[in-house]
């Protein structure tokens, strides 16, 4: 791994994602995994629940290499694009699945019915009896099973042992075994798929109704489990298939309708009422109110102007909008979004890569387990039948498809459902870490508050004119993009003049020359450290207005502040009852900020955070959380500022609001879809109760297959109840984790 490490860093890195197709247990998605880690240059990770594999590779390695790596371990790949559509959509499992399991009903119960009817009243059996069984059930383990010898096969000319050549071996060892038995001749009866040590059906008895049977509830596990699979990942597809389709672009000679694929940013085009949002634009003109619904989450429509923002795949509810094109294609926000999901599905929990370790051992034990059952009850003076029974019921049995399907689902489906809620988690690490946080700190502005500072007063010295102090508070602002500096500049009762030797101190304030003048714009302790003296009256003032939670900006040019403006971010409205929840569910809230510690003591307890670190400038942020780590705490990190990143990604999780920087957003763990930060809570909810049900899979699929073997191996588990008992763990386990398609946030899901 240290060469693979080395090779890369001293070359680009490419990115590919592979569908296998053939995969049917997690010792399938070992082997290719493994196989693709052969290549030097290569890290693969494959998923058995979505069936793709995600590869890491040097610029040099040639995909086809990779496909045709794939193909040698058994199974057939095929590319997928940047948004994880297949280019060839290959067959329709889930039909084929269907069609087999309709023949294989139908026949096998005819099968199992006459087996059962002819052992238990001998007298009912008919000259070729055995032949009308043998008809029933051939089509059965032929056509029917023809997926699981396939692909046995197809393995085993390349070394490979899969939950298909348990599955193979064993209908075929029942089948074998009953075509000599009638080859033989002699005395025949009806296997009926009885245990060994109830009813032994000795060298004499028929396992046709056992193979049918078999075949049958396997087919049906398969089937419901392909049903279950494709259900869990419906949270993904619908989320890709939000955008539009066409969009009507305003051109020259007129508006023209065109696939929304043709797009180019800056464009500008058409959304009528009832219609969606083509792509991330602004509003050029109109007004109306737009569903957000189905891109965060948020029930309630939300009021859109000229200038506002609006994000692709919102749907407008009245008004007719005019919107210019900001990001298309794969830069939109749903794009974005769909990736993180995407990604968090095909990555790996640590409790997978257990599960898959085990699963990749398991087929080869199984198989060595099932010649010992055979040899052993031989050397015991069993009958033949009676081994031959025992082994395959130990091959039946002991497929680890609920052990591989344990933990990939279970993230393919809260994952989902996260994004249905506006929870885009970037990776089952994440899901991990939500899990073991017991701190949350929160930045201020823009997180607990709205992030849209508004200048409520301007609060000039005596003898100074307001109008010039905005003035020239507007002119040195202008330069920054802070929420306060651009609340200063929109607040301008004119264009500001031009200033020089801008300088943006973070977390302080910004100075620069205006009309000739030395101006500084910021905190107390700026304007003391630049030589500015603060009037007595106006410190007061300042210090009054901070305590009721306005954030203060002192201006002042030629040896002291000539007044003070007053800006103010009214807290969100969720933001108090989002605490409430995290602290209910044990976790300790903490308010990091660069504001000072009046206005975030107000801020506090508004929300109810008792725990506030004030004047923390941007760079010491990092530093804070390191602290707060360093005093035992798992730390989660909400923040959505560029000068949040460090933190963000310092954090054991950090989590950015949607509407934040990239800078933010690529830092991240956890991408909060929506403003309302009661998603934060969500979250943390969700996560937990993701990884109850990874546990619970877990345990189901060890335990079973613990009390399964030695029942089989001692003879008292039939082929046809192990094939049942396999087929109904693996359905029990998807449908676990299926159930998170309802989980709802507020309840007791801690």
């Amino acid at each position: 791994m240290s060469t693979i490490a080395s090779s890369m860093a001293t070359t680009t890195e490419r990115t590919y994602e592979i569908q296998v197709g053939g995969m049917t247990c997690a010792a399938c998605a070992t082997r290719v995994e493994r196989k693709l880690n052969k290549l030097d240059g290569v890290v693969a990770t494959v998923n058995y629940a979505t069936e793709r594999a995600r590869i890491r590779c040097a610029d040099a390695v040639d995909p086809a290499v990779l496909l045709a790596q794939v193909e040698r371990a058994g199974y057939v790949p095929r590319r997928v694009d940047d948004l994880g559509r297949a280019e060839a959509s290959g067959p329709d499992r889930v039909g084929d699945l269907r069609r087999r399991l309709g023949v294989a009903a139908v026949l096998a119960v005819p099968v199992c019915d006459l087996s059962l009817a002819l052992s238990l009243f001998p007298e009912l059996r008919f000259p070729g009896w055995q032949w009308v069984t043998l008809l029933l059930a051939g089509p059965v383990v032929g056509w029917c099973a023809w997926p699981f010898h396939r692909t046995a096969v197809y393995g085993l000319r390349r070394g490979a042992f899969s939950m298909d050549t348990l599955v193979s071996l064993g209908v075929m060892a029942a089948t074998g075994w009953s075509l000599w038995v009638m080859v033989r001749g002699g005395p025949l009866a009806p296997g009926l798929g009885r245990g060994l040590t109830v009813l032994s059906g000795g060298d004499h008895a028929l396992y046709l109704d056992v193979a049918a049977g078999v075949t049958t509830f396997l087919l049906a596990g398969r089937y419901f489990e392909a049903r279950a699979k494709h259900s869990a990942g419906a949270a993904l597809h619908a989320l890709l298939a939000l955008g539009a389709k066409d969009v009507e672009v305003l051109r020259p000679g007129g508006q023209a309708r065109v696939p929304v694929g043709e797009l180019l940013a800056g464009d500008e085009f058409v959304v009528r009422p009832g219609e969606k949002v083509a792509t991330d634009a602004v509003v050029v003109s109109g007004s109306s109110a737009l569903d957000t619904s189905t891109v965060t989450g948020e029930p309630v429509p939300r009021e859109v102007g000229v200038g506002d923002a609006v994000v692709g795949g919102m749907v407008n509810c009245s008004g007719r909008l005019v919107l210019r094109a900001t990001r298309v294609g794969a830069d939109t926000h749903l794009a974005r979004m769909s990736r993180i999901v995407e990604r968090a599905q095909e990555g790996k929990a640590a409790a997978q890569r257990f599960a898959d370790r085990v699963a990749g051992v398991f087929v080869p034990v199984v198989l060595v387990l099932s010649v010992a059952t055979l040899a052993g009850w031989l050397l015991f003076g069993a009958a033949a039948g009676t081994a031959v029974t025992a082994a395959v019921a130990v091959l039946v049995v002991a497929c680890p498809c609920a052990l591989g399907l344990a933990t990939p689902t279970a993230v393919l489906v809260g994952t989902g459902r996260g994004a249905q809620l506006g929870v885009f988690i970037k990776g089952p690490q994440a899901l991990e870490s939500t899990r073991r946080v017991d701190t949350v700190v929160f930045d201020k502005t823009g997180t607990l508050t709205a992030g849209a500072m508004t200048l409520s007063e301007v609060r000039p010295t005596a003898g100074q004119d307001s109008d010039e102090l905005l003035g020239f508070a507007a002119a040195v602002e202008q330069g920054s993009e802070h929420p306060i500096a651009a609340a200063v500049v929109a607040a301008a009762p004119a264009p500001p003049a031009e200033a020089t030797d801008f300088t943006a101190l973070p977390g302080l304030g910004a100075r620069a020359v205006v009309a000739g003048r030395a101006v500084t714009v910021g905190r107390a302790r700026l304007l003391d450290e630049a030589g500015l003296a603060v009037p007595d009256e106006l410190d007061a003032e300042r210090i009054a207005r901070e305590r009721s939670g306005a954030t203060v900006a002192l201006v002042g040019w030629d040896g002291v502040a000539r007044g003070m403006l007053v800006l103010r971010d009214e807290v969100r409205a969720t933001s108090a009852a989002a605490v409430t929840r995290l602290q209910a569910l044990g976790l300790r809230p903490v308010l990091l900020t660069g504001d000072n510690t009046r206005t975030a003591a107000a801020v506090g307890a508004a929300v109810g955070i008792a725990d506030i670190r004030a004047e923390v400038l941007p760079t010491d942020k990092l530093s804070a959380v390191r602290q707060l780590q360093a005093d035992g705490a798992s730390v989660a990190f909400v923040g959505d500022g560029v000068n949040d990143a460090a933190a963000i990604a310092g954090a054991d999780l950090g989590m950015a609001v949607g509407h934040g920087t990239d800078a933010a957003i690529e830092a991240a763990d956890i991408v909060l879809g929506r403003d309302d930060l009661l998603v934060v809570a969500d979250a943390v909810e969700l996560a937990r109760r993701t990884h109850r049900t990874i546990r619970g899979n877990l345990v189901w699929a060890f335990a079973y297959n613990v009390a399964a073997l030695p029942l089989a191996v001692g003879g008292l588990l039939s082929p046809l109840v192990a094939g049942a008992a396999m087929a109904f763990s693996s359905v029990f386990v998807v449908t676990h984790s299926l159930a998170l398609q309802r989980f709802r946030p507020g309840g007791a899901a801690s």
